[in-house]
């Protein structure tokens, strides 16, 4: 048996490489990503939310309309990240 034929039979070794890197990248867990969604959950962050969500509705239902949600969308953000920074340093090792 030649070389090709084993590579063929047997697959490439790297193969089976880039398999276990998959599976380790899709267990980990950005401490980021958990944290923001913690902080979308409390109340202030859930009230911007409501009012940016508000703004959509009000928005989509104008056909001719130069409103955009630029300051709900940086309300909720700044909210967001202002309560995540208090927290993410916290559980980061």
């Amino acid at each position: 048996m030649g070389f090709e034929e084993k590579m063929i039979m047997n697959g490439e070794p790297e193969d089976e490489e880039e398999e276990e890197e998959e599976e380790e990248d899709e267990e980990m867990v950005d401490p980021l990503e958990t944290v923001r969604q913690k902080c979308a959950e409390t109340e202030h962050c859930v009230h911007t939310m409501e009012r940016l969500e508000q703004c959509e509705t009000r928005v989509g239902s104008r056909s001719a309309t130069t409103e955009d949600c630029t300051e709900e969308l940086f309300d909720f953000l700044h909210a967001r990240d202002h309560c995540v920074a208090h927290k993410l340093f916290h559980s980061v090792k």
